[in-house]
């Protein structure tokens, strides 16, 4: 365990450095770059009740004030139209993207006749798996559909929160059941590591998802901003990483059979969209308060006020609050981690991409992974090997907790100015 707390640590200060937005540029908006596919994310900050755990900007449903912020979102989507930019394919977040259903449905539907469209991934929560609802979506063109589960254990389910909210697990279980193959793909999201988890809860879990044969199954580790870790000790116990790898072995062990890795943390039956689309796309627009974008190595951030979004895009202005570009060794570091996330990826189009840079840019890193087992090379192929998956676990944990951290800061600096 001692070189995967030394991974933590160096990656706590290095996405800490990384991910500061107090040395911004000039906040122009994002160019599109000629013949590069986009994805479009779409983030929907409402919930009916909001989870302890969750550090996702989100905010209690008001629902004249959501029907407003669809419409900005309709807005903001057209100023990057107007930008030139197109997009192959739509991810929506939350929050909890179907609180409004119509309104969903109807962006949605827009979407698919002013872009070229050819895949769409909607997030939802348990007790929004109706048939109103889900026939709603799959009209609007959703190929997959992501639902937020956790844990099937009650008790489990009770501590986050979640069991008045959703049902029992037994209950969720049975709704999934009914709908597979309703869409292309329906993936079931869960937690693991949850500081009062067992493995005998998760082997649950685990059996539960090869009854109702999930067509995807994504297992995350609990990844909490270091605000919300500490509400979350109060609340359930000190957030350890004692058992992290273990837990992890024993999902991709359970999951070996009948499943591949469409990434580190995603197991799949059949090829599909993943919850990660920054591994398919290396470019992608964020529109929605408190989202994010990447656009030619430089990261975008929308506002996190609700207020101020709908304010600025009412005027016709993109509700950009923060840029910051990357340095070239850190947009190769950032290519290698998503792309390797995916347990593969072609070298020769990452040197390609980085003009016959990439393998000088890594050499340290590159031969420091070898070294450790982390990965091979096949031809012209990078293979992570099962040790390298999970460091790779931990390396997006702690991007993504970076990522979470920032949330928390936009989120203190809207209290301190209201």
């Amino acid at each position: 365990m001692l070189v995967e707390r030394l991974l933590t640590t160096y990656l706590k200060y290095k996405n800490a450095r990384l991910l500061r937005f107090n040395e911004f540029e000039e906040l122009s908006a994002p160019v599109p770059e000629v013949m590069r596919e986009y994805l479009l994310y779409i983030h929907i900050p409402f919930c009916e009740e909001l989870c302890p755990y969750c550090s996702f900007n989100r905010f209690k449903l008001e629902t004249d004030l959501a029907r407003r912020y669809f419409r900005a979102l309709g807005k903001e989507i057209g100023m990057y139209k107007d930008r030139g930019f197109d997009f192959s394919s739509v991810y929506v977040g939350g929050g909890t993207p179907t609180v409004l259903p119509d309104e969903m449905a109807e962006l949605l539907m827009r979407l698919k006749t002013d872009f070229s469209i050819r895949e769409i991934s909607l997030e939802t929560n348990p007790n929004h798996l109706d048939d109103n609802i889900v026939e709603k979506m799959k009209q609007a063109g959703v190929n997959r559909l992501s639902v937020g589960v956790q844990s099937f254990n009650d008790d489990l389910l009770r501590q986050m929160e979640r069991y008045h909210k959703y049902g029992s697990g037994e209950e969720i279980k049975n709704r999934l059941s009914s709908l597979m193959g309703f869409f292309d793909t329906l993936n079931v999201d869960m937690i693991f590591n949850f500081p009062t988890q067992t493995a005998e809860m998760l082997e649950f879990d685990l059996e539960t998802i090869k009854e109702i044969q999930a067509d995807q199954v994504t297992f995350y580790p609990l990844m909490v901003s270091d605000h919300t870790k500490f509400e979350l000790a109060k609340r359930f116990g000190k957030i350890s990483y004692d058992q992290e790898k273990m837990f992890y072995d024993k999902i991709s062990d359970s999951l070996e059979s009948g499943y591949s890795c469409g990434t580190a943390w995603c197991f799949s039956r059949k090829k599909s969209m993943i919850d990660e689309y920054v591994v398919d796309y290396d470019e992608y627009i964020g529109v929605g308060s408190g989202s994010f974008g990447y656009v030619r190595g430089a990261c975008f951030a929308n506002t996190f006020s609700l207020k101020d979004y709908i304010g600025l895009v009412d005027n016709s202005m993109l509700p950009l609050m923060a840029k910051r570009r990357f340095k070239l060794k850190d947009q190769a570091s950032y290519y290698l981690m998503m792309k390797l996330f995916s347990t593969s990826m072609d070298i020769d189009v990452a040197n390609y991409r980085f003009n016959g840079q990439f393998e000088s840019l890594l050499f340290k890193e590159l031969n420091a992974l070898r070294l450790y087992g982390a990965l091979t090379k096949k031809g012209n192929r990078l293979i992570l090997s099962k040790k390298g998956r999970y460091m790779w676990v931990i390396m997006m944990r702690e991007f993504f907790t970076g990522v979470n951290n920032f949330r928390d800061i936009c989120r203190s600096v809207i209290k301190q100015g209201s």
